[in-house]
């Protein structure tokens, strides 16, 4: 029996639970979900490490860096799943935040277990994306211990590039590999050993955590409105509409004109509309200011507007 495993506060068997077969469907969900409020207070004690993480990487891609995630199995899918959702929510290059799981894309809806116990491979996919020392590498793992996961942040490290840890199981080998580890320590599952539960829970807080703060340290966000979503569907367009409306005071005649003037492209649309300069004059000025739309309306001499003050 591996020693490692068997200590691991995610395989302990929850006391709490320990009757669940024998309840019915009401007592199940609620036991289940009074396991689940203990996830955000375990996220919340690793804040201080979250924020270390955060500016790293903000560091990284402004020095023309990018943030990559690998792991395996439900986290494996979680990585690949944020690394997804940053090109159309915050109009970056699906290069810049990438996921990869072991046992690639068939993995992420068919179980690939045995790739996991591969540390090659894991380093094997650190030379083969190019990865270097401008790069942040992420390794998560909930056991803190999956070969896969270590072959990539060891080889990450020796190439240079900065590492973070993620895993919900404390001093965990993981965290000796990384220049940063991230432990929320969610304690037994529900369901002993079914890591998708809280652990995947727990996970999927610090990564929505990781790439927010980092957009908006990176000037993404204006207020708490997305102005770099690329508004490529009908939904996304409507909320572009939405976001120009409410930090303009425009129309949605407005909005529907500066939005396609600018290719549909919402942060120079509103400084477009707000400034009167057309369309290669505002992306000129967003890109002297780092694409902050905030320091781009100070660079010329306009007060930045209040998101919906319009309509107050």
């Amino acid at each position: 029996m591996d020693k490692y495993l068997a200590n691991l506060t995610t395989e302990q068997v929850n006391e709490r639970t320990e009757e669940l077969d024998r309840c019915g469907t009401a007592e199940i969900l609620t036991m289940i979900n009074r396991e689940d409020t203990a996830v955000p207070e375990a996220v919340g004690k690793v804040i201080p490490q979250i924020t270390q993480a955060v500016d790293m990487i903000v560091d990284a891609i402004r020095g023309g860096g990018r943030l990559f995630y690998f792991g395996a199995g439900t986290s494996g899918r979680l990585g690949v799943l944020d690394a997804s959702e940053c090109p159309p929510t915050f109009g970056v290059s699906p290069d810049l935040v990438q996921g990869h799981i072991a046992g690639g894309d068939t993995a992420l809806r068919n179980a690939v277990e045995d790739s996991e116990d591969n540390e090659a491979l894991g380093r094997d996919e650190i030379t083969r994306l190019g990865i270097t020392a401008a790069d942040v590498v992420t390794g998560i793992a909930a056991s803190g211990r999956t070969p896969y996961v270590l072959g990539a942040v060891r080889q990450a490290k020796a190439v240079g590039a900065k590492t973070i840890g993620l895993t919900t199981n404390p001093d965990s080998l993981l965290q000796n590999c990384v220049d940063i580890c991230i432990a929320p320590v969610t304690g037994p599952e529900a369901l002993t050993g079914s890591t998708r539960m809280k652990s995947g829970t727990a996970q999927k807080l610090v990564l929505n955590m990781l790439t927010t703060a980092t957009m908006v340290r990176l000037g993404k966000v204006y207020g708490n409105r997305m102005v770099d979503l690329n508004a490529t569907n009908g939904k996304l367009v409507e909320r572009a509409k939405r976001i120009f409306c409410d930090i303009t005071g425009g129309s949605e005649e407005d909005a529907e004109k500066y939005l396609w003037a600018a290719g549909k492209r919402t942060k120079p649309a509103i400084l477009m509309f707000c400034s009167g300069l057309e369309a290669p004059a505002a992306q000129a000025a967003l890109d002297e200011n780092g694409g902050n739309l905030r320091q781009a309306f100070s660079s010329l001499g306009i007060d930045p507007p209040v998101p919906g003050s319009a309509g107050r």
